[in-house]
């Protein structure tokens, strides 16, 4: 039965509520009594008032299902459209034609389901002022001199609710004259329409100071009806237009953390005069108005400072300073705000931690591989020898077996034969026993020496040939007078083309006279230069396949010092051979400072002198170097046309 009751009573409220009553008087309504705000309106013209009761300030209106009534404060009675006369459009009623009998105060009722609530609006109409153009009242508008500026027409709510209704209007400008109100034509004289029912004014000037007055024209309920509202413009020599926010632009800035940051805002005013204009920072949550330095975050007071050329204006600055950065301060758009009647303008920067530094770690980075490459050269350079050979000894199938080469020998042996300059007991020793026990027996190379291996009744040039041509490398030993030779055998000369070969592998025709001419020359014995013949036969072959062809790799053995003034009476080829890569130093200390391959005389050999050491150790330096500079002995086959994968 309750529910019953509850609908058959909302049906009754929304089916007629004010007949229930003989008038709004008798119910118990909440009185807001009158509206502060009146209207004004003169005879002739659309008024237009509205109640404020349809507010979330009264009553939850989205929640609650309302309905307003208008009355005549007069009659007491309800007022309902009318054509020609009243439109009523809930909170909003429509004087379409208002006369000077319309003038009082008129009630809204709003009534809920479970109350009501009531309102006065007072409507003033008065009569236009005899001989002046526009309405009796004015709004009074300031506009600046000599900047552009607008006048914005008070007929804002109407466009509103017209907008509202889609229903479509039309604005119109006026300008006071003494002969009547003035159309103003859209882009004359310096005027044009801006959207929101605003006139735009270019560099306003002091006849602008005038009044105006803007008429809205439209159609409601099929009555054509107009209202006008009347503009006093005064025109201000001292203005201030938007402010410029300059500083900061909206960059990304990096600051370390721990470190203290600072940020400059700078705020420019173009105005005349002392602009009302405040400046603010703040980090997204909050206004930072702290300016106590003894604070983490705050900022400097406001700074002014005028200038005149090439803009006359005031620049503003307030400095946000971080005393020391935290990891909170990051990732933050710190703004800086300018407020004015003219506008809020804004711009911000974004603070982010540092990159690492990575000079520091790199340039050690770098450093280290500097020192160790070259403490790696230094080691290698000092140490060469020894790392080549236990290579080799560790990766000995990395080498080609050297067996099936052709070759018969592993090295030629070229020293200073009987009875010649350079010849003596040491290297007659030196040969014969050193060098075949160290070389042959412990390192397993196969030596041709001219005094062991030769044939009888071979040519001198023959044998050197032949044998050269079988080996994979010359030893060429000599000392201080080994090169100091008397003279050359009859027809030999110490041009290489004696003993070269012809590109179709036949001995040119001075090689073969000399070849013919020495042919009855045997190693059995013969004419007193014969020894003397084979060295020189021997060094420039040497020279020749050394120098010219690459062929063959020479290695020059020093049995003792040689001075420089020496040096400079050896062959030019031999010279340039020992610049070029150096000679194993028989004779040089072996240990300490004398390691190195160039035979350079250190402090302890002066005092020790040129004596031949006696070691047999193929440990000892000489012997690897001897083993560094000859044919290394790899297990991995010989292909056809295959050069050794490591050639050290």
């Amino acid at each position: 039965m309750g529910r019953w009751s509850t609908l058959g009573g909302s049906l009754l409220f929304f089916f007629g509520l004010s007949g229930i009553c003989t008038g709004f008087e008798q119910e118990n309504c909440t009185n807001y009594r009158v509206q502060f705000d009146r209207v004004y309106s003169v005879p002739g013209e659309v008024a237009m008032l509205n109640t404020t009761l349809a507010s979330y300030d009264v009553f939850n209106i989205s929640a609650v299902p309302y309905n307003i009534t208008w009355y005549d404060s007069k009659t007491r009675q309800e007022i309902s459209n009318e054509t020609g006369r009243t439109a009523v459009r809930g909170e909003t009623l429509w004087f379409l034609n208002t006369t000077l009998d319309d003038d009082g105060e008129y009630v809204s009722v709003l009534r809920t389901p479970s109350g009501c609530y009531r309102q006065n609006t007072r409507l003033i109409v008065e009569l236009p002022v005899p001989g002046e153009c526009g309405r009796p009242r004015k709004a009074g508008q300031t506009i600046t001199k000599g900047v552009t500026d607008y006048l914005g027409c008070p007929l804002k709510e109407y466009i509103r609710k017209l907008n509202s209704y889609k229903t479509t209007y039309s604005l119109m400008w006026y300008n006071h004259r003494y002969n009547g109100c003035v159309p103003i034509e859209r882009g004359s004289d310096g005027y044009s329409y801006e959207d929101n029912a605003r006139l735009k004014i270019d560099k306003v000037e002091t006849k602008n100071q005038q009044s105006y007055t803007c008429t809205l024209t439209f159609t409601l309920d099929g009555t054509v009806g107009s209202v006008s509202e009347s503009i006093e413009a005064w025109v201000n020599a001292k203005y201030s237009l938007t402010p410029q926010v300059r500083q900061p632009a909206g960059e990304i800035i990096k600051a370390a953390i721990g470190s203290t940051f600072s940020q400059l805002c700078q705020v420019f005013v173009p105005c005349v005069g002392k602009p009302s204009v405040d400046v603010f920072w703040s980090d997204q949550k909050d206004f930072i108005m702290e300016t106590n330095p003894s604070q983490r975050v705050y900022t400097s007071e406001k700074l002014t400072r005028s200038q005149t050329v090439p803009v006359e204006g005031v620049w503003m600055e307030r400095v946000l300073t971080i005393s020391e950065l935290q990891e909170k301060d990051y990732n933050i758009n710190y703004t800086c705000y300018a407020f004015s009647d003219r506008g809020k303008p804004q711009s911000y920067f974004t603070l982010l931690p540092t990159d690492p530094d990575m000079r520091l770690p790199i340039g050690m980075i770098l450093g280290n591989v500097a020192v160790l490459f070259i403490v790696s050269v230094i080691i290698y350079y000092l140490f060469k020898v020894d790392i080549v050979l236990c290579f080799r000894r560790m990766f000995l199938v990395f080498y080609t077996n050297t067996d099936s080469d052709g070759k018969l020998y592993d090295a030629y042996v070229a020293y200073s034969q009987p009875n010649t300059e350079g010849f003596s007991n040491e290297v007659e020793a030196f040969v014969f026993h050193t060098l075949p026990e160290v070389l042959e027996k412990a390192c397993g190379y196969k030596l041709f020496l001219a005094g062991r291996d030769c044939v009888p009744g071979m040519a001198i040039v023959d044998s050197v040939e032949e044998n050269i041509q079988a080996s994979r490398r010359l030893l060429l030993l000599y000392t201080a007078s080994t090169f100091m030779r008397k003279r050359l055998p009859s027809g030999i000369s110490s041009n290489n083309n004696n003993i070269t070969k012809s590109s179709d592998g036949t001995e040119n025709s001075e090689s073969k006279k000399e070849s013919d001419r020495s042919s009855n020359t045997s190693f059995d014995g013969g004419e007193e230069n014969y020894p003397d013949s084979r060295q020189q036969l021997e060094r420039l072959a040497a020279m020749h396949r050394s120098l010219l062809e690459g062929s063959l790799k020479v290695i020059l053995v020093e049995l003792e010092e040689i001075t420089p003034a020496q040096l400079a009476l050896f062959p030019e080829s031999v010279r340039h051979l020992r610049k070029k890569q150096g000679a194993v130093c028989w004779w040089k200390n072996q240990s300490g400072a004398g390691r190195w391959r160039t035979c350079m005389r250190t402090k302890e050999d002066e005092e020790k002198g040129g004596q031949l050491s006696q070691t047999l150790s193929p440990s000892s330096r000489f012997w690897k170097e001897m083993r560094y500079h000859m044919p290394v002995k790899g297990k991995r086959a010989m292909r056809p046309k295959e050069a050794t994968l490591l050639n050290v």
